[in-house]
């Protein structure tokens, strides 16, 4: 049997004050799916207020629910586990259970272990207050009993043995009527609906200041106040025993150890890489210079489009290089990151992770053209990540709602109670099954335990029937749904036959109309997108979903797995599991949903409700985590040193299933290995969408801390800056310090501090979600254990348990991720992820580096992520076309760089400006390719004679270029192969997508109409069973045009200047062999678009030929209609003449 709890009402946002209050029916579910009611009358609200700025979902406090207790608690833990919470907009919040709650045995002997006293050697019970819960003399929540808290207030001076503070009641009677009076508060309040246990949860802090409560982050980090030796803020007012004001001896005496280095590159290597740099732009400029003095009088026309596209390509590359001046490498120390956090201390004794929890967001839209099984391999390699298991959470985001990928996430995760043990006990790597089984190399080298082969047989018999279970689904959700619809259909018909006879009227039945719905294997329908769909069940019209799929894990190792049943041997691992979220947000007609930036957008709400992690990390849902320790090893640029002033750290993006020769370039290592290292010596690599550790204070559209320290400059290694010196006192420099939630705008008082009454305003309505944001700040800062380490934590404050989630904690999530909650909130225009362009995440990491934050690149020596790309020409094609879209969105809009506020470094400014440019390329380039052409047909060139002077410029500016090519292959590491690939690729796309983007972006600014470029016809590989079959695909587009016409031009316009040359009376050879070196440099770099058009054995839709016969017989005709032969030129050849009809 399975149980609902309704909260009606709960998903809408109330437009005026009313006097109905939101109430909440519970149900139970019976066997044969009918609710019967559980109480015998609704219970009553009593909230009071319903004002939209504090709106939130409340679960009202009644005699039947009570302040959860204790021996509550872990029933609630498992009603949240096994809920399906779905609700939304203008309709009902609902929480489907689909499992049993524990028996009362357990509830009672939970709840005999939870209640006693904490001081050593004592196990009273403590005593409760009137309405059951706990009685807490100190805000610590440190339980004592009446006899140890009698004892700590005489003998011990008043102070808590938990947090060494004075208590505020030194009689127990106070104790006992504040704790009466609190509970009540919290019973009526509406602003703080979630009490102690929601702040416990979510922090060590309480942010109360309002009611007058004692706020533990205003006096550890706004006052002289200390815990000891691990605090922030030292007191000024105090020495140690060797005279060092403000500093404890055991921090000033211990070697301190950084968490990562920046490597240089080599002096050998990169100043004869900015010497070169030097030469070839003084080069340019005196080649362009000598170009414009120098015209060619006999074609004046080739002159001017030559040298046109000539200082456009100069400018283009000089915004290319200027950001490659700086390149750098960088190292971490796992072990310095093992010691400072999970090593035993006097502020950690237990030697408990310290390490902050990390939200890992994975990202599908639509199960036929993302896989389920991929999906499902992704998850499984988060979960068994080399990371604490209690501060890992895995948010899945399905933006179509459909049930089959909700089903696929149920499979993994059972499968990852097996899975994930295994890679633990094994040390496995990958931690992608589906990857794991099919590697070529050894899978037994470097395995010393007896067992393994065993194992690792029977995990690949669980993982076959896993993956026949996962691509059956399809089916038996259909088969299912089909059996369900027919038994409706019949209840359907003997229902009316029911009622016809009753009535006695014996006219034939008509057939009934039933909706034919989605079922989920429990018997009820699928509240997400139907397989047929209707109203309310549609891709764009759904409610919101929710679903704890894995509950958050205990915060001690479960070490003793000893289970008879169990099919292998995991004595002495760690069986616990990371939470699993599964989320859908809600869909309504008539609402943006903005793409995966909205998607996003809601799963940074939910999961601050749910587990708050203070940073993020979001993965597609093709890209698995290739090595278990890359979060260790981003949390290392976090954590370091001046890590708090970090946005993001971008790991670079790596692909399987690439072609050996890699065609078309997508492996991207250009991009990749040499541009991001550049822009990582500058202020920081720019987002790329995928393998992103962003910190969420950042994503909160927060400054960085010490902004007004930031001055801009041009660079940080090559070009150094003169630091200004500051005349500030000690106190400011601290009051800066400890300001660490700011921003830019009007949502700040005078003195810099955030105005916490604008948060709903910019955030949103939910009380949950604005209490979340210091928290995160505070758990995301760096840890204080050296003087030198600003803005940050003391050591051993992260080791506190987290607490359970329930049931009103998820509800909330659910209004979080409604249509209607983004309205009238800067969700996506400063917070978040910002809409509006293709490329949202170019356009967030600009936003993020514009207020002053710095990113960094982190190359791990494994690969961190992996994931697949497309391998055929028109996906490709395809692929660019969006990325190029997106640029010249940026570039029509406030985020072009041209618009930059100072905070921004020059050269990220040029970099981000490039961004932005460079598809306006492709117009001077597909001119430059039929310059060749134009040349051979005419007979003219684009100089009047090939002297010295023009041959000298030419070929100082090609030898720096392949120079410049050289070096940058020897400090990014990059092959020679994968550097002419790109540079093929570049006039691959340049010629076709991103001129089309250009065309797109135009017409959309100007006249507001969006032009798609959408597949016409298709032709399939002939083995399917090759790997790389999809490479040979043709499928045919209008992307292929304009690079298929230059070739065919150029080919044409090689055979006429040959023959004109041949049979001319005095052979102009040198204008023939400069058309003819620049026609083959074009077809050269065309090389790989003729080899996709051929196929597999050169089998080429009839399409292809037509449409470039028809446009090179156009163009040819059209340039001899223009300039027709002389009588001269016709006697040359023979005497031969013709003329139009």
């Amino acid at each position: 049997m399975g149980s609902k709890g309704i909260l009606k009402n709960g998903g809408k946002p109330p437009t005026a004050p009313t006097s109905a209050a939101p109430t909440v029916v519970f149900g139970r579910r019976t066997e044969s799916g009918r609710f019967i009611s559980y109480s015998r009358d609704d219970l009553d609200s009593e909230i009071s207020s319903v004002d939209f700025q504090d709106y939130h979902v409340h679960i009202p406090m009644t005699p039947d629910n009570q302040p959860m207790e204790e021996q509550a608690a872990a029933d609630d833990h498992h009603y949240v586990s096994s809920s399906l919470f779905t609700g939304g907009f203008n309709s009902v919040t609902r929480a489907h259970v689909m499992d049993k709650q524990p028996s009362s045995a357990a509830r009672r002997a939970a709840a005999a272990a939870s209640s006693t006293c904490m001081v050593q050697g004592c196990d009273s019970k403590i005593m409760r207050n009137g309405r059951g819960a706990d009685i807490l003399p100190c805000e610590c929540d440190f339980k004592i009993c009446v006899d140890c808290f009698t004892d700590a207030v005489k003998a011990g001076g008043g102070a808590c043995p938990g947090c060494k503070e004075l208590y505020k009641h030194a009689e127990w009677e106070e104790v006992v009527a504040a704790s009466n009076h609190d509970a009540l508060n919290r019973a009526l309040s509406l602003s703080h609906p979630h009490g102690p246990k929601m702040e416990s949860r979510l922090s060590m802090v309480k942010q109360s200041a309002a009611s007058g409560e004692f706020d533990h982050n205003s006096w550890l980090f706004e006052t002289k106040g200390t815990y000891g030796y691990g605090n922030a803020i030292w007191p000024d007012d105090s020495t140690d025993d060797d005279g060092v004001p403000g500093h404890p001896k055991e921090l000033m005496s211990k070697p301190w150890r950084p968490l990562t280095r920046k490597l240089r590159i080599q002096a050998a290597v990169i100043s004869p890489y900015r010497l070169l740099v030097l030469i070839r732009l003084v080069a340019l400029a005196f080649f362009l210079m000598w170009r414009i003095k120098h015209q060619n009088e006999d074609a004046i026309w080739l002159w001017g489009m030559s040298i046109v596209c000539e200082l456009w390509f100069a400018f283009s590359w000089v915004l290319d290089q200027l950001p490659k001046l700086c390149p750098v490498n960088r190292a971490t120390d796992l072990s310095v990151l093992q010691e400072k956090f999970e090593t035993p201390t006097p502020s950690n004794p237990t030697g408990k992770s310290d390490l902050p929890g990390i939200d890992v967001f994975v990202s599908t839209a639509d199960p036929e053209k993302e896989p389920v099984l991929v999906t499902a391999n992704t998850i499984l390699s988060i979960l068994a990540v080399d990371y604490p298991v209690e501060k890992l959470a895995c948010y899945v985001s399905d933006d179509g709602g459909a049930l089959l990928t909700f089903e696929a996430m149920a499979e993994a995760a059972s499968f990852a109670n097996l899975w994930v043990p295994f890679c633990r006990k094994h040390d496995i790597e990958p931690r992608n099954p589906d990857s794991y089984f099919n590697l070529k190399r050894d899978p037994f080298k470097n395995k010393v335990k007896a067992d393994f082969v065993k194992d690792r047989r029977r995990i690949k018999r669980e993982y076959d029937e896993f993956k026949v279970r996962v691509n059956g689904l399809p089916d038996a959700i259909r088969r299912r749904s089909d059996a369900y619809h027919a038994r409706e259909e019949i209840q359907a018909m003997n229902l009316q036959r029911e009622k016809m006879k009753a009535g006695g009227d014996e006219q034939q039945l008509e057939p009934v109309k039933i909706p034919k719905a989605t079922w989920m294997a429990d018997g009820t329908h699928w509240p997400g997108t139907w397989i047929h769909p209707s109203p309310e069940h549609a891709r764009g019209d759904h409610a919101g979903i929710i679903q704890v799929m894995l509950k958050p894990p205990s915060s001690d190792a479960a070490m003793d797995h000893q289970e008879k049943r169990a099919p292998l041997d995991f004595t002495g691992v760690d069986s616990r599991l990371p939470m699993l979220v599964y989320m859908s947000r809600e869909k309504r007609p008539g609402y943006d949903h903005n793409k995966k930036a909205g998607a996003m957008n809601a799963l940074v709400r939910a999961s601050a409700i749910m587990s708050n992690g203070p940073f993020i990390l979001n993965l597609d849902c093709d890209h698995y985590v290739y090595n278990s320790k890359a979060f260790r090893e981003g949390m290392c640029f976090m954590m370091d040193r001046g890590g708090d002033r970090l946005c993001y750290v971008q790991f670079p993006q790596r692909f399987e299933g690439i072609d050996p020769s890699d065609r078309y370039a997508n492996h991207n290592t250009v991009f990749f290995d040499v541009n991001m290292r550049a822009l990582d010596g500058l202020q920081g690599p720019v987002y790329v969408g995928t393998g992103c550790l962003f910190r969420r204070i950042a994503l909160y559209g927060f400054d960085p801390p010490r902004s007004k320290e930031h001055s801009p400059g041009l660079c940080s290694c090559c070009l150094p800056r003169r630091r200004r010196a500051r005349m500030a006192n000690a106190a400011g420099e601290e009051e800066d310090e400890t300001m660490a939630l700011r921003m830019g705008g009007d949502l700040q008082d005078g003195d810099g501090r955030m105005n916490l009454a604008t948060f709903p305003k910019k955030f949103g309505n939910s009380s949950f979600l604005i209490d979340s944001i210091p928290v995160a700040e505070f758990q995301g800062r760096p840890l204080a254990d050296h003087p030198s380490v600003k803005n940050g934590r003391p050591p051993g404050a992260l080791t506190i348990a987290r607490e359970m989630l329930d049931a009103s904690i998820v509800a909330e999530a659910i209004s979080v991720v409604s249509c209607w909650y983004e309205e009238k909130t800067e969700w996506g225009t400063r917070v978040g992820w910002i809409y509006g362009s293709v490329t949202e995440d170019v356009v967030t990491g600009y936003r993020m580096h514009n207020r002053g934050w710095k990113s960094v690149y982190c190359v791990t020596q494994r690969d961190a992520f992996r994931g697949t790309a497309p391998i055929n020409l028109t996906d490709r094609l395809h692929q660019v076309l969006r990325w190029a879209t997106g640029s010249v969105e940026i570039f029509f809009s406030r985020n072009n760089a041209l618009f930059a506020t100072s905070r921004m470094k020059l050269l990220q400014r040029i970099a981000y400006l490039n961004v932005g440019i460079y598809p306006f390329t492709s117009i001077f380039l597909i001119v430059y390719c039929f310059l060749p052409a134009l040349s051979l047909f005419s007979g003219q060139f684009i100089v009047q004679t090939l002297n010295v002077t023009f041959l000298t410029y030419l070929l100082i500016i090609t030898v720096t270029l392949c120079l410049l090519a050289m070096l940058e292959i020897k400090w990014s590491g990059i092959a020679l192969e994968e550097w002419w690939r790109n540079e093929q690729f570049w006039l691959i796309g340049g010629t076709s997508a991103h001129l089309a983007a250009v065309m797109q972006g135009l017409l959309k600014v100007i006249a507001g109409i969006e032009i798609s470029f959408t597949l016409t016809s298709k032709q399939l590989g002939d083995d399917v069973d090759d790997e790389f079959a999809e490479l040979y695909v043709v499928k045919w587009t209008s992307l292929m045009i304009p690079p298929l016409t230059i070739i065919m031009i150029n080919l044409v316009a090689i055979a006429v200047g040959f023959s004109r040359t041949i049979y001319s009376t005095i052979p102009q050879w040198s204008k023939l062999l400069g058309g003819v070196f620049f026609s083959f440099w074009v077809l050269a770099h065309l090389y790989p678009f003729a080899k996709g058009l051929m196929g597999r054995r050169g089998r080429t839709p009839t399409i292809v030929y037509v449409w470039s016969g028809l446009v090179a017989i156009t163009i040819s005709l059209l340039w001899v209609a223009i300039n027709p032969p002389s009588a001269a030129a016709n006697s040359q050849l023979g005497g031969a003449s013709f003329s139009f009809p």
